[in-house]
Order: C-alpha cells, then sequence, then structure tokens
C-alpha cells in the first residue's frame, strides 16, 4: 500500500556520501522537526531523471527554499557512489541531498515501488515526489508510468 497524505514516513536509512566516503543518514536525521522535499527517480543518469527532474529541483532550489522547505533530497535505487557522481554531473552541490537507496528499501517502504526489469534495471522506486512536514507526509504526487507532470519542481512549488 503506497503512503498517502497525513501519513508518517517510514523508517529508514539511505546511503550518502561525505566528505570522508560513504556515510549513512536516517529518516529520523532528514525528516524530524523538518520540512522537506523527498524526490524519487527511477534511475541515476536515465534520460528523464538526468535532464528534467532532478535539475528542476536545482533550478527551483531557492523558490521551493523560500516556502519553508529546509531540504531537499533526492533518492534512487542506486549506490551511494553513483549517486554521489550524478549529483556531481547535475551540479548539485549544497541544493540537494543525495541519498542511495541501494537495495530498494525505502522505496519499498514507501510501497512505491516499481518493475523495470524490462530496461534491465530490475525493481526500481516509482518516480514522486514528497512534500514532508516533521515525518509526515503532506502531499504525495506519484506519476503515471510514463509520465512527467505531477512530481516535476514547478508542480511541487505549486503545492508549498
Amino acid at each position: 500500500m503506497a503512503i498517502k497524505a497525513g501519513e508518517k514516513m517510514p523508517s529508514g536509512t539511505f546511503s550518502i556520501m561525505t566528505e570522508s566516503g560513504p556515510g549513512a543518514m536516517t529518516t529520523d536525521e532528514l525528516f524530524a522537526g523538518k520540512k522537506v522535499v523527498l524526490v524519487s527517480v527511477p534511475g541515476a543518469f536515465t534520460p528523464t531523471c538526468s535532464m528534467n527532474h532532478l535539475p528542476g529541483f536545482v533550478e527551483h532550489a531557492d523558490d521551493i527554499r523560500s516556502k519553508g522547505v529546509d531540504t531537499i533530497a533526492c533518492m534512487a535505487v542506486n549506490d551511494v557512489f553513483v549517486m554521489n557522481a550524478w549529483g556531481k554531473d547535475r551540479g548539485v552541490k549544497d541544493d540537494v541531498v543525495m541519498l542511495a537507496d541501494g537495495n530498494g528499501e525505502y522505496a519499498t517502504a514507501l510501497g512505491l515501488t516499481m518493475d523495470a526489469s524490462g530496461f534491465g534495471m530490475g525493481t526500481r522506486g516509482q518516480r514522486f515526489a514528497i512534500v514532508v512536514d516533521d515525518g509526515v507526509a503532506t502531499h504525495v504526487a506519484v506519476e503515471a508510468p510514463g509520465k512527467f507532470e505531477v512530481s516535476k519542481a514547478e508542480a511541487i512549488l505549486a503545492q508549498l
């Protein structure tokens, strides 16, 4: 069952790249006492994700933060090294926290996985954006297959 607005975000841990190498970030560290936009993409370096989805959040980061958002985070079912390289490639700097959900455990906990085995990618997280206020989902925007409308930065900005 997919998470819905008004529900508490599940507990979990992401891999992140730190100055000293791979590290971890818990959902408590990410969400507690903060307003967060959590964006999920099916895969780093894939066309829509690289050319539109992530860049939109980088481009609109200041506008999103001006609406009271403390953190913009992007997760994908990729390893921490890929997420770090992708963030550098897309120029995210400190605008977006890059979260690796390497085994898809958090996407599964959210009930938002998809079967991308037809593309040789196995189980992935769906394309979505969730606005989280102190650990509670306040807006959940999940894309229909093949679409890029409700989870893009401009749509989320309009919801804030």
